[in-house]
């Protein structure tokens, strides 16, 4: 089983891919950033977003996808930013039938480090450390989503656990 985990944002999202195999074998297949400049307007922004997405599910095709739940901000303008990028996300995964399911930050850093206040540094550190990586090769941005596909497998791998799975989006 093949998961997309993504954190979306307009100018920096990070996406990490984390394959699930027979015998409790994890492996990271690819992570990493689709990057915008500040400069540029947000439809653009989406539109290169949009674009990377559906580069990456078309070269990985995943079974799923885990994204961040629903942001709350103080700031309306961030929050609806925000939604624009990950409403381009979801539109992407949904027109290539990839299930979406969304994940708390702290849950998806609960499930890597055993703490949902953990940095994204910690959270680095310890998917360097499972998955026999670099904590280079992995960008801070794809922190986050590496977490949300980790903690997206250990629900759907463990049938004592699937009672938890949250509703998809």
């Amino acid at each position: 089983m093949v998961i997309l985990g993504i954190d979306t944002a307009i100018r920096c999202t990070g996406y990490g891919l984390v394959e699930f195999r027979e015998g409790g074998i994890v492996n990271v297949l690819d992570c990493g950033i689709i990057k915008n400049r500040k400069d540029l307007p947000h439809s653009e922004c989406l539109r290169r977003l949009s674009g990377g997405i559906r580069e990456i599910a078309g070269r990985f095709k995943p079974d799923s996808a885990a994204i961040e739940g629903a942001f709350v901000s103080k700031n309306i303008k961030t929050a609806m930013i925000l939604s624009y990028a990950r409403g381009a996300v979801m539109a992407v995964l949904a027109e290539a039938n990839i299930p979406i399911y969304a994940y708390s930050p702290k849950k998806a850093k609960l499930a890597v480090c055993g703490s949902g206040n953990s940095t994204k540094m910690q959270v680095a550190l310890m998917l360097a450390s499972l998955f026999s990586l670099k904590t280079e090769e992995i960008p801070l941005d794809s922190t986050d989503a590496l977490a949300l596909a980790v903690c997206h497998g250990q629900i759907v791998g463990n049938t004592n656990f699937l009672y938890k799975l949250p509703v998809r989006l």
